[in-house]
Order: C-alpha cells, then structure tokens, then sequence
C-alpha cells in the first residue's frame, strides 16, 4: 500500500487539526511543523488533542510511526560562530525532539544548515554533526532525518558525500536518517530519470534504511539549477512519470511520502485565491494516472465550498 500524504496545517488543534485536513485529503499520513516554520515561538503541546488524535488515527488505520515533524528551517546548526545562537539552535531542536516524543511521533525532518559567516562547507558540516550530537543526548526518542538540499547558496547537503559525511558522523546511529526530496535532488543536479543509479550511489556510501521520508516535489528548475522552487505534480521539468517512478520504486514501497506541492492560486476581482492541491494530487499518484486539467478541479471545488 501506497503511504502519501502531504504537509498539513497545526493550528489551534495541534495535531488533531493535522490529522483532520490530511483525512481531508484520503491521505494515509502527513507532515507538519508543531508551529511556525519560519520562527521559534512554540505553545505546549495539548495532552488531550493529542489523546484525541492518536484515537482517530487508531480508527482511521493511520500508523503513527508514518506520521512526520519538521523542524523549522530557519534554525542553522552549521555556524557556531556565536556559541549563544549555536547553543540555542541545538536547544531548540532537542525540544522539538521532546514535544514530538510527547506526541508519539518518530521522526523529524531537519534541513541540515549552512556555511554562513565565511565558514567552509567542510567546517559547517563538522558544526552539524557536533550540533547533532550534542542534541542526541539520550534525552529523547524520536529520529532525525536530514534532508537533501538543492544546493542553494551555501546549503550543506545537497551531494551523497556531504549526506553521507552527516549522517555517517553521528554517534547515536539509532537516532538519524535521511529524508529524500526530489525537488531538491533534481535542482542539485540528480537526474530523476536515473534515480535507481542515485539510490545505487547512496547505499554505497550510506545504508538505504537510513531512509525515512520522501518529499514528493515537481521543481520548476532545470536539472542541475541548485534554486529550490517547488512545482506541482506534473507542471515541473521532473514530470508526472518519473515521479510516479521513484514513489513506486520497489527500494521504498513501505517509506512515507509527502506532497509539499505549492498551493494554487485563481484571480476573482483581482484578489488571488490560493487553494490545496492535496486531494487531487495524491489522487492520481495512488492511479498512476495523469490528468491536465486538475487545476481547474481543485477551483471548481473549492469556488462552491
């Protein structure tokens, strides 16, 4: 069985209302951040809507374990330039690690950082694996998967070597993992199209079961363009096909996937509506089957809700 869902809202709810917009969609499982991605400001986590959520998921035949956290990608543990904004960022992600444990959740995504302040890439990714560490303290549970990057601007993981060089430098083997994303690969210059020789590479210099999560992204960069531009399923230079490819690649069948797909927009009186792709999307993955106009589906829905 397929396992796609896409990155969902936590709002007021928390991951109740996580899991209510994923069942919105027929996903089987979503991601989300346990607030804002683009700040630290975090509320307690609420024991009851937690309570509430992991029934609902027992009811609906979610398992949990494909249920995915994101760290906020605004945290950078390659510059440790001012041990203050170090120490706080290792900090802050070892919280996250908490209250994802609090609500049984196993896996967090992390974008891994970048080589600020003059600092080499070599340097950084030596301040992410010492970051890393000292966040694996035996304090929590839950895994850390690093994201492959597109390699924009000085972002660290981007290449199998500098993947391989963070997760293979981690004490607590246990505790990390990698979380592919296609946009990104594609942008750092992985051919999807050859994506069974990526996975060939990768294993050489990683084990595939560090793998945890898939991001399931069009781009709408050429090959190779290192920008990080996200498009939806099929309206990228990935493509529908090769997409469908890689999430039924036979390697990964039982890895969560998620859709972190743009919103789309429609003019009405010339103020922009922007609408969920999701239902649609995942829609014709589970069919293997591509239809052109499913922007136009996705408006006529929501126009008349």
């Amino acid at each position: 069985m397929l396992v796609i869902g896409s990155h969902v809202s936590f709002g007021s709810e928390q991951i109740l209302g996580s899991l209510k917009e994923a069942l919105s969609y027929n996903a089987n499982t979503f991601m989300f951040y346990t607030g804002a991605p683009t700040n630290t400001i975090r509320k307690d986590i609420d024991e009851n809507k937690t309570n509430e959520a992991r029934k609902l998921m027992e009811e609906k035949g979610i398992d949990i374990n494909n249920v995915i956290c994101h760290a906020p990608y605004i945290v950078n543990l390659g510059n440790n330039s001012d041990p203050d904004k170090y120490k706080f960022s290792i900090d802050f992600i070892r919280n996250e690690l908490k209250r994802c444990d609090l609500m049984g959740i196993t896996k967090m995504v992390l974008h891994p950082g970048n080589a600020t302040g003059g600092l080499s890439k070599e340097d950084a990714i030596n301040n992410i694996v010492n970051a890393i560490n000292e966040v694996l303290d035996g304090s929590t549970k839950c895994v850390i998967l690093v994201e492959t990057m597109a390699g924009k601007g000085s972002e660290c993981g981007s290449t199998i070597d500098e993947i391989a060089m963070i997760v293979n430098g981690v004490h607590k083997q246990d505790q990390i993992g990698i979380c592919l994303d296609t946009c990104h690969l594609n942008d750092g210059g992985y051919d999807m199209n050859e994506f069974d020789s990526y996975l060939d590479e990768l294993g050489k210099k990683v084990s595939l079961d560090k793998i945890g999560c898939i991001h399931v992204n069009d781009s709408k960069n050429e090959l190779g363009s290192h920008k990080d531009r996200h498009a939806n399923i099929g309206k990228g230079t990935i493509g529908f096909n090769t997409l469908c490819n890689v999430i039924y690649n036979e390697r990964l069948k039982d890895i969560p996937k998620i859709l972190e797909t743009p919103y789309i927009g429609d003019s009405e009186d010339d103020k922009e509506r922007l609408y969920p792709p999701y239902k649609y999307e995942i829609e014709m993955l589970r069919n293997k089957k591509y239809e052109e106009d499913y922007f136009n589906k996705i408006w006529d829905e929501y126009k008349h809700n």
